[in-house]
């Protein structure tokens, strides 16, 4: 497939500048697909797909337009080279436009050592569709569970071919292997619902099917019989399985498509303090076996670790070239783009600071309060980060567990949030953000 993934954009190249653009970039993608379903130990769901597609981005001057297709017949792609190039002539002038300069480009493009394909034998629907029962079988065998919603096991490939006029050319293959549940205790208008699940880049890197199923239905019983919490303001921990929404926030801050338009909360933070000083966030976008690992952009510029924030301290914003190019900047290499779209800023996998107390002893000191586990909706203003989420958990008193709380939300400033943070030390490894439980101090939470 390598081959024509690239005769496909070694055509749309050079259809697009036989009818007049000035540079352009292309992406083909071949991906395929599976996932299967299974309810009450029978199949529910079964769907296959597998597609090549292309997307062409065209630059006449500084006007530029994005095409995609996937009828990748000769004349259909010549076709579509001269639509962008028709696209990006009438399209208004952006002084920011533009490829990568070559001498910029990434020198080392092979990803290989990032280990981002497991090359061991693909699971057949078969095997899949076996997997999820054992899902499913492990879930009802937790006492308290009444039914399972759904259990699914899936995988999928995927090859990407990138070629550009400046001169850049790679290629790498990724693929995911995937398994969930969603669990139900009780019955009625008292039953409650929680999922558990995984992806990761190996087979052999996933958990058992007992043990997602097993957490699915641990996870649906321990909400069971929820109270609503009293109103007031306490300290709240994230827990690991939310907490990383938390610094999502923050990156979507520092973001600089955000930092361009004036739209961020952090707009003014650079090198002044956003978290606690014992905290820092860095980006590693070289992590061996994460989907989301990178060793260059989609512009083609190289990746490299990096602290966004360091000590507590704000040091680096996300940009593209044209984000940086319009702050007058050097791109930090987190360009990314579909392929019917110009890039954007994106962030690769995260690490936040861990702390040294578990999730246990942090509600410990914690006293009183809440450990949330589910967040439901969110209102975030993007400018002043004012913070309002629905949520469910459980209620601490006297350092300990004492029922599963819902149906409240919790409202905050995320300034006043993020340098209150204090870290447990639970993070999981295989996420892409790993990002402890956390506690914050003094939130407003509506309950009854």
């Amino acid at each position: 497939m390598g081959d024509t993934l690239l005769a496909v954009a070694e055509h749309l190249l050079e259809m697009s500048a036989k009818h007049g653009a000035t540079d352009a970039d292309v992406r083909v993608a071949h991906a395929n697909s599976v996932s299967i379903d299974v309810l009450e130990g029978e199949l529910e769901h079964a769907e296959s797909s597998e597609q090549v597609s292309a997307g062409l981005r065209v630059f006449v001057g500084k006007r530029q337009a994005c095409v995609s297709g996937s009828d990748l017949r000769r004349s259909a792609l010549a076709e579509m080279a001269k639509r962008a190039v028709s696209m990006a002539q009438t399209a208004p002038e952006d002084p920011y436009a533009g490829l990568a300069s070559p001498e910029a480009l990434a020198k080392h493009a092979d990803s290989s050592k990032l280990e981002l394909f497991d090359s061991s034998p693909r699971p057949t629907p078969s095997e899949l569709e076996r997997q999820a029962r054992r899902i499913e079988a492990a879930a009802l065998a937790v006492p308290g569970v009444s039914k399972v919603e759904t259990a699914t096991c899936g995988e999928g490939s995927g090859e990407v071919q990138v070629l550009a006029s400046n001169g850049f050319a790679a290629t790498y293959r990724r693929n995911r292997r995937a398994a969930g549940c969603s669990a139900i205790a009780g019955e009625g208008l008292s039953m409650e619902t929680d999922y558990y699940g995984e992806s990761r880049v190996f087979l052999d890197d996933m958990s058992s099917p007992e043990e997602i199923g097993a957490k699915a239905g641990e996870r649906a019983v321990e909400r069971y019989g929820a109270l609503r919490p009293p109103t007031g303001s306490f300290p709240v921990i994230f827990h690991e399985r939310v907490a990383g929404s938390l610094i999502g926030h923050l990156v979507s801050a520092i973001n600089g498509a955000s930092i361009v338009r004036g739209s961020s909360w952090l707009l003014d933070a650079m090198d002044t303090q956003v978290l606690p000083d014992s905290l820092s966030l860095e980006e590693q976008p070289w992590r061996p076996r994460s989907a989301s690992s990178w060793m260059f952009d989609h512009e083609g510029l190289p990746t490299r670790p990096k602290f966004l924030v360091r000590n507590g301290c704000l040091r680096s914003w996300l940009l593209d070239l044209s984000s940086a190019r319009q702050l007058g900047l050097a791109s930090t290499g987190n360009g990314a783009r579909g392929l019917s779209s110009p890039p954007q800023p994106r962030v690769s996998n995260l690490h936040l600071t861990e702390g040294e107390s578990s999730l246990e002893q942090l509600a410990s000191e914690m006293g009183r309060g809440l450990v949330v586990s589910s967040l439901i909706g969110a209102t975030i203003n993007p400018t002043t980060g004012d913070y309002s989420r629905g949520a469910s958990g459980y209620w601490v008193e006297g350092g300990e567990r004492r029922h599963p709380v819902s149906e409240f939300t919790i409202a905050g400033n995320l300034k006043e949030m993020l340098r209150t943070l204090i870290p447990a030390n639970d993070s999981r490894p295989f996420k892409r953000f790993r990002v402890p439980s956390l506690l914050v101090e003094g939130l407003t939470v509506a309950g009854e």
